[in-house]
């Protein structure tokens, strides 16, 4: 049987749900795709559209970015600091606010290492486009050191 050279996805994905303990069923339903459709993916012999992997990292709340890495939609050069990222949104034993923190400091350690390209949400993006977890909570507060304006 020929595969789409997207096993490696597939094989992702089927971590991925077994990781948020979803049934292939539960997970379609989630993404809003078929059943047969998600296994298809799974198996390596369908290759999602963009569309359908922002669907099924909301579902699975990870970044929509690891998976089009893994399908081969976006270049690989930066894969390691979504992996990270993607590892601490699925990570299931901590909260949403101490995810969003690692987040932060990972991204401070990158730029004090000179490396200049973010793998964040822009926070208008967060939760809205698979790229952070869409767990309801408010855009995160400016960091230390940088003072806002008061409001009169």
């Amino acid at each position: 049987m020929a595969s789409l050279h997207v096993g490696s996805l597939g094989e992702f994905l089927r971590e991925q749900r077994h990781t948020a303990q979803l049934s292939l069923r539960q997970l379609a339903d989630a993404a809003g795709v078929s059943n047969p459709y998600l296994s298809q993916i799974e198996r390596g012999l369908r290759k999602p559209s963009a569309e359908i992997l922002q669907q099924l990292a909301r579902a699975l709340r990870i970044s929509a970015e690891t998976l089009y890495v893994r399908a081969g939609i976006l270049d690989e050069k930066d894969q390691a600091g979504l992996e990270v990222r993607g590892a601490i949104l699925a990570d299931t034993s901590i909260s949403e606010q101490q995810k969003q923190v690692l987040l932060q400091i990972y991204e401070s350690f990158r730029k004090e290492n000179g490396h200049t390209e973010d793998v964040r949400a822009s926070p208008g993006e967060t939760g809205e486009n698979g790229d952070a977890p869409s767990s309801g909570t408010q855009p995160r507060s400016p960091r230390p050191g940088h003072d806002q304006e008061e409001s009169s």
